[in-house]
Parts: structure tokens; sequence; C-alpha cells
């Protein structure tokens, strides 16, 4: 379900800046073969691996989550409402797919989309 997967990539989100960042220094002495400031690589390497982080993201994903069981024990508006929770649940998984690269992550991701897409064929019909 739905909330399983928040859980899953919850769980897996620190592993991703390490992994940017070890992805990155690797890269970078490939392509260097000379000397390279370590400050700076670890400086740049940090900034990057910023980026990749999906802390925020998951955050407002379990948050929507909670907001879709309330709105679930509504009984009017139901239809709107989780409409558009669904586009802005859409809009946290496509941001975490893209900057994770962490490849349970992603397959967690694809998953959520279909859920998220079930549950949005519901949701038509409810209306």
């Amino acid at each position: 379900d739905l909330v399983g997967l928040a859980e899953r990539i919850r769980e897996r989100a620190p592993l991703v800046p390490k992994a940017a960042q070890a992805r990155i220094e690797k890269r970078v002495a490939d392509l260097a073969r000379q000397p390279i400031d370590p400050a700076r690589l670890a400086q740049e390497a940090a900034i990057l691996a910023e980026r990749s982080d999906i802390t925020e993201e998951v955050t407002r994903l379990a948050s929507h989550l909670e907001q879709a069981s309330e709105i679930g024990r509504r009984s009017e508006g139901v239809g709107k409402a989780f409409d558009f929770l669904l586009q802005e649940m859409n809009r946290e998984i496509n941001t975490i797919g893209s900057k994770a690269g962490d490849i349970e992550i992603t397959r967690s991701v694809l998953t959520a989309k279909q859920e998220v897409e079930k549950i949005r064929e519901q949701v038509q019909n409810i209306e």
C-alpha cells in the first residue's frame, strides 16, 4: 500500500546523499587524474549531496497521506479534496524519484505512482 511504500522510501532516504557523494567523488577522481584539493572536493560533493536529499519530500508525502486519511473520514467534499491531494502526492513522488538515484527507492516510486493512479480512479468513481 501507499503508506508502506512511503515508509520504505523514508527508511532509505538517509542513504541517498551518502551514495551521491560517493558517486561524485569517484567521477571526479576518474576525470581529474591529477591531485584534487580534498577540501574543495568535499565542499562540491556536499552541495550536490544536499541537492539529492529527499527528506523534505518524504515528510510532505507522509503529511499528504495523513490528510488523505482525514479526508476519507468525511462524508462530503471528498472527491475534489482527494483529487487535489493526489496531485500533490504525485508531485512529491516524482521529485523523490528524480532526486534519489537509488534503485530501491526508484522501485518504490514506480509502485507508488501505480497506487496513486488506482486511488485516482476510485476517487473518480466517487464523484
